[in-house]
């Protein structure tokens, strides 16, 4: 049975890091911004010392191991990234090449997507044919994720709202800034999924054969086509 004659819910543009070795999950979850020493999967970012986004995955384990679902376009950093804190531990950082990222919108194989479970469910497994709809599905759902979050703090990207981050786990990289602003209530930016007409100049992100494009915008002015879903409209109403 050759690829094509299977379900096409491979996202190409997706690709998984394997950390294996000595205590990865320990080694991880002193870095990242959620916690990785619990439940399967979950979602998370690799952030700058002062608390920008450099990349956003989900972390699977895989017995000792973890693997990393991240951009294809952002694994390269991300690895670089990891092995410059690794140090002298006994930990390997590499692509898997023998596994792919596959998504369905139905239940199915694998878990619900942990940042919102209308988002539909993924997994890991060799390559089938290509998914079609995935960014279409989660930017209509206001979700997003990857290039779209390069160089915002994490929680202009809505992190959590979207459970990408913990403020009980203790320290992780970049840390201070993002717990500050947590308590400070003081996120004044957002990333926000508006018509792609809304926004020609100003997209972080433009998709003009769906129609939609991603900006970041400040919450006092928001774009008045902006696409509100029911998980974010909470975080947008005014404070006493």
């Amino acid at each position: 049975m050759t690829a094509s004659t299977l379900a096409a819910t491979t996202l190409n543009d997706r690709a998984v890091v394997r950390l294996s070795g000595d205590d990865v999950r320990g080694f991880l979850d002193g870095l990242v911004s959620n916690s990785v020493t619990g439940e399967m999967p979950v979602y998370a970012a690799m952030l700058t010392p002062q608390g920008k986004v450099i990349a956003d995955f989900f972390v699977w384990a895989d017995q000792d191991d973890l693997l990393l679902d991240v951009a294809a376009n952002d694994a390269g950093a991300l690895i670089r990234r990891l092995s410059m804190y690794r140090l002298r531990r006994p930990i390997t950082i590499e692509r898997d090449e023998a596994l792919a990222v596959h998504w369905s919108r139905a239940a199915g194989q694998g878990a619900p997507d942990p940042r919102l479970p209308e988002l539909g469910w993924r997994w890991l497994a060799a390559a089938t044919a290509p998914a079609t709809g995935y960014d279409e599905h989660r930017l209509r759902l206001g979700v997003a994720e990857a290039a779209e979050l390069t160089d915002l703090l994490l929680l202009e990207c809505n992190a959590t709202e979207l459970s990408g981050v913990s403020f009980t786990k203790g320290c992780f990289v970049g840390q201070e800034n993002t717990a500050r602003m947590n308590w400070r209530s003081k996120v004044n930016r957002r990333l926000f999924v508006v018509p792609a007409e809304a926004a020609p100049d100003r997209a972080r992100a433009f998709y003009p054969e769906l129609g939609l494009a991603v900006v970041h915008a400040r919450i006092d002015a928001i774009p008045a086509d902006a696409i509100i879903p029911p998980w974010l409209a909470p975080a947008l109403a005014p404070t006493a």
